[in-house]
């Protein structure tokens, strides 16, 4: 859609936390993955109702798929069969939804836990990883996102593995909740950002941060010189979450409804982001207000 000029892509919202609100199944360390393994029709109608919301953009439902983390909280065999299932139930929600605009996009996450820097692979393990990743899904989507990058090195490595597929790359950092201007390595996202962008990212964005601080991480990636974006989350606090454990130990805001969460993003916008959606505890009602408001704004 078109705002003020400038043509905006709206993303999905969060897949992990709506995935746990539609399943009776307990929370797992391998998160959404589980669901993908023994209910992945609820995956094909999250993707389903985000199109239905007005999202542009669907990312596949291999967040914690990783080599890593099925190593740790799985079956390391198990990694070829769950990339092509959610491939699968992404491409059967496009389908469905009769929307051939709607584009997918490739998950490269943390490869061992969300928001810990500490426990990044050295190097080549990353690049390895990554490269792996990319092959089980380059076959599949249009384009690649690495997500909830905390540290310079692991978002290099997700760039380098992703450019060398040839599809458009986005890669989005997780920032410090209490200085936006940081990722929670401590490193500059300013200097994040043009790293990505000489690794090969075609876009930078910020995610699964409080709106509040990826409000204050725009003018820094607005810097990088390519299109830029956002998509934040609900939660209080990710402070609690350990490696290898479950969301059921982080809470929800109570202040992030639809239309407040869609504030935050139009702010975004406003400032020149070009990309926005959400992230954990941002629903398709979110999603869905926030395309309301912005067809109003164009």
């Amino acid at each position: 859609m078109t705002v003020a000029g400038r043509e905006v892509i709206l993303l999905d919202g969060g897949m992990g936390q709506e995935l746990r609100r539609r399943s009776s199944k307990p929370a797992s360390p391998l998160w959404s993955a589980q669901v993908m393994m023994e209910e992945p029709h609820l995956v094909t109608a999250a993707h389903r109702d985000y199109i239905e919301a007005g999202a542009k953009v669907i990312i596949v439902n291999t967040y914690s798929v990783t080599p890593q983390r099925l190593a740790r909280d799985g079956n390391p065999e198990m990694f070829d069969d769950l990339q092509a299932a959610a491939l699968a139930a992404a491409h059967a929600a496009r389908e469905e939804s009769g929307r051939d605009d709607v584009r997918i996009a490739g998950c490269l996450p943390p490869l061992v836990a969300s928001y810990r820097p500490d426990v990044t692979p050295d190097d080549d393990t990353c690049l390895a990883s990554y490269r792996r990743i990319v092959a089980a899904q380059t076959g599949g989507v249009d384009l690649f996102l690495g997500e909830t990058m905390s540290c310079i090195r692991e978002a290099r490595a997700a760039a380098v593995a992703a450019a060398e597929s040839g599809k458009p790359v986005w890669i989005s950092f997780t920032v410090d909740d209490g200085d936006g201007t940081r990722l929670r390595s401590g490193e500059s996202l300013a200097e994040a950002a043009r790293a990505a962008v000489e690794a090969g990212a075609h876009a930078v964005l910020v995610n699964c941060s409080i709106p509040e601080a990826v409000t204050a991480a725009i003018p820094a990636l607005a810097e990088a010189g390519v299109p830029f974006g956002a998509y934040a989350n609900g939660f209080t606090s990710v402070a609690a979450l350990e490696p290898g454990g479950t969301v059921d130990s982080l809470t929800a805001r109570t202040d992030l409804d639809p239309a407040a969460y869609a504030e935050h993003a139009l702010k975004w916008v406003a400032a020149g982001a070009t990309i926005v959606g959400g992230c954990c505890e941002v629903g398709p009602a979110h999603i869905a207000e926030l395309g309301r408001r912005l067809k109003g704004e164009g």
